[in-house]
Formats: structure tokens, C-alpha cells, sequence
């Protein structure tokens, strides 16, 4: 295996989803694996699903012409498109019957042992300061978990158009990067594979999409996510293995984990659909669907980015001994980071602020309409200028607002 069996592997991948995306489609029609416009969605128009067999047709292709098959790790491999297949169709049978949340998480779970059973599994991790860390037979079950972690992670951020297969492909390559750099090669091509494959069905899929990969196509990225982070990175001795897919799939996470928590705290099922995303936020704050992507895009090509620098730049000798000055440019790079990923939350948080405008409005004029309280509000963000909120009972009336807050 190399780079370039990584290349055309992603090629192979990109060309056959690209042109069996439009077939997948048609056949979701014929099926009735339709998608229709929900309040809790954004989507406008009925969309088919199960673009996510075109995806899986893409995997199998390009897997067959450029994945290593023989050996040990060969037998890794067919462990993952074992596994793979199940997914796929248990995403298949959902987009078209809506299974029951348990019986899908039975097919994931069933779906993650397959690979775990061929030799996927992570029996211990080096971690910074502490060393490698035995997890014994507890592995096995503990890569189950991760694996059906990462495909809800991936299921939960499939909201928008193009938002899934776009975030994949971009973590796709950094893992593709960091497990050829870590001499997992097999994982490396995977990773190539997997990103072509997202991609090419991207051409489809980004807004406004003619198709969408429904559970077929999020839950089936999400394992191979999953397998390529284990097979490329948090299986190998590197010290910093097991931050690396921590890193890489950041955005996807902090989305999950905002959209749990808030679900907790209303006390509803955490599989219940709402409108907690980021996308959902994004979107009620005036972005179009086109510009929430792209920022999202953005966002995970920097922490993606800020992980695969970790891997080259060389901040640390052989022994463990920091680099002051590389250590230092990685420490400004990491804050540089996290900065934008606070600001963005931060401008999510703008949404509170429409909120407290209809308190406002209302405090001055009870009368005042929900349109006039969106424009208003539309106004502010649009031009940055938001006033700091007093009570209602300290207005005076229309004009007595606060100075520009800075």
C-alpha cells in the first residue's frame, strides 16, 4: 500500500459515487425512501434517500481494486466491509421503514462487532505523561462503543445539505495524512477511499441536493471514521494517538455533545429529533444553507488542520523533550483554534439575543408583532449593531435603549 494506491483509490471511489449517486436516487423513489420537509428540518422540497448506497457501491469498488486484502491486515479489512454492509443496510431498512431507535442500535452495535471480532480493536492506548495504558479484554468492547459513537456522531450532524459528506471527506484526508505519516498504510488508503467516496457523492448532495445519504450513508461513514481512526492512529504506539480523532472529528462532537446536553436538560430522549444543532441555530440567525456549510466546512478544516500538524510539526525531540520555540508556535496555533471555534459558538449564541429583542420590544410596545421582532432582530445581527439589553421596566420608551455594546 501507498500513497499513490491512496490516490486512485479515491478517484475510483469519487467517479463511482458520483455516477451511481442519481441511480441510488431513483431507486429511493421507486422504493418510497423519501425524505419530506419536517419543522424540525430544513429541507424544502421531498428529497429521495439512500444516497448512501452509492456510497457503499463506491467503498466496495474502490476497495477491491486498491485495498490490501491479504494477511492479517487484510482480514482487519474485510472485517470493516463486513461490517459495513450490515450498516448499510440496517441504514437502508431505516430510511425506508423508520426502525425502532433500539432495533437500530442493535444493528449498530452488531454492525461495529463485526470489525472488532476481524482484529479492529484498540487494546492499549499511549497517552501524554502517563505511558501505554493496557485496556485487556475491556477492548474489545470498549472499540464497540467507540464505533457506535462515532456513526451516531456522524447520523446526528446529517441535517443540512452537503453537511455530512462534506465534513467526512475533509476528516477523511487528515486521517488519510496522519496514518500514512504513522506507517498504517492499509488505514491510510481506507481513509483516501472513504473521502472519494463522500465526495463524489457530494456532487449531489451539496445545496440545494438532489439527494440525500439518509441513515444508509451517515451511519456507514461513521463506522469507517471509526475503524480508520482505530486501524491508523489510536491503535499505533504515537503519543498523541488518541487526540488525534478527538481532534479531527471536534466539530461533530462539540455538535453532538451541545444537542445531548440541551436534550437532558429538557428531559426529552436524546434521540429525538430537534432543531439544537448548529445548522438549525446557524439558520435562524439568517444564514443560508450554502453559507452554514462552508463555515462548518471551514471550522473542521482548522481543527483538522491543527491535528495533523501535531503529527509533523517538531515540537518534541525523540525523547520526550518539548522544542520551546516549535512549542511555542503550536501552543498560538492551538489558541488560534479554539478561538474560532469559541467565536463561532459565541455568534450561535447571538440567537438568545432575538429573545431578549422581543422582551424588549414588547416592554415598550405590547402590541408589537412576531414580524416586527424578526426584523428588528434580522436588522441588528446584519449590521452588528446589537444594544445592551435592559429590563423592560428601565425602557422609557421606544428610544431609551443602551449605548452599542462594544
Amino acid at each position: 500500500m501507498s500513497v499513490r494506491d491512496a490516490i486512485l483509490g479515491f478517484a475510483a471511489a469519487f467517479a463511482v459515487a458520483a455516477l451511481l449517486t442519481p441511480v441510488a436516487a431513483r431507486f429511493a423513489r421507486r422504493v418510497g425512501a423519501v425524505d419530506v420537509p419536517r419543522e424540525r428540518g430544513l429541507a424544502t422540497r421531498t428529497t429521495p434517500l439512500l444516497g448512501g448506497l452509492a456510497i457503499f457501491a463506491a467503498l466496495l469498488v474502490a476497495s477491491l481494486a486498491f485495498l490490501n486484502l491479504d494477511g492479517p491486515v487484510g482480514d482487519r479489512m474485510r472485517g470493516v466491509l463486513a461490517g459495513a454492509a450490515l450498516i448499510t443496510l440496517v441504514g437502508a431498512l431505516d430510511d425506508r421503514f423508520e426502525l425502532n431507535a433500539l432495533v437500530k442500535l442493535a444493528g449498530q452495535i452488531a454492525a461495529a462487532a463485526i470489525p472488532v471480532a476481524a482484529g479492529v480493536t484498540v487494546s492499549n492506548i499511549t497517552l501524554p505523561f502517563l505511558g501505554a495504558v493496557d485496556l485487556g479484554d475491556a477492548g474489545g468492547p470498549l472499540t464497540v462503543v467507540g464505533l457506535v459513537f462515532v456513526m451516531n456522531v456522524v447520523n446526528f450532524s446529517d441535517g443540512i445539505d452537503g453537511l455530512a459528506a462534506g465534513v467526512c471527506a475533509i476528516s477523511a484526508v487528515a486521517f488519510a495524512v496522519i496514518a500514512f505519516d504513522l506507517e498504517r498504510n492499509t488505514a491510510g488508503t481506507l481513509a483516501g477511499i472513504t473521502a472519494g467516496a463522500a465526495a463524489g457523492f457530494l456532487l449531489h448532495n451539496f445545496p440545494p441536493a438532489k439527494v440525500f445519504m439518509g441513515d444508509t450513508g451517515a451511519m456507514l461513514l461513521g463506522l469507517l471514521l471509526g475503524c480508520i481512526a482505530v486501524e491508523g492512529a489510536v491503535k499505533t504506539q504515537a503519543v498523541l494517538a488518541l487526540v488525534f480523532p478527538l481532534i479531527v472529528l471536534a466539530v461533530p462532537f462539540l455538535d453532538t455533545a451541545f444537542v445531548v446536553l440541551k436534550r437532558l436538560k429538557y428531559r426529552r430522549p436524546v434521540y429525538q429529533a430537534d432543531q439544537s444543532h448548529f445548522h438549525h441555530r446557524m439558520s435562524r440567525i439568517g444564514f443560508s444553507q450554502r453559507r452554514t456549510v462552508l463555515y462548518l466546512y471551514g471550522w473542521t478544516i482548522c481543527v483538522a488542520g491543527f491535528a495533523v500538524l501535531l503529527r509533523f510539526v517538531p515540537y518534541s525531540a525523540e525523547d520526550g523533550t518539548l522544542e520551546p520555540g516549535w512549542t511555542l508556535v503550536m501552543a498560538l496555533i492551538g489558541l488560534a483554534v479554539l478561538a474560532a471555534s469559541v467565536y463561532l459558538v459565541y455568534v450561535l449564541e447571538i440567537l438568545k439575543f432575538k429573545r431578549l429583542t422581543a422582551r424588549r420590544l414588547r416592554g415598550s410596545r405590547p402590541h408589537v408583532t412576531e414580524r416586527e421582532i424578526e426584523a428588528d432582530a434580522t436588522l441588528r445581527i446584519e449590521t452588528g449593531q446589537f444594544d445592551a439589553i435592559r429590563p423592560p421596566g428601565a425602557e422609557t420608551g421606544p428610544q431609551a435603549q443602551a449605548p452599542p455594546a462594544s
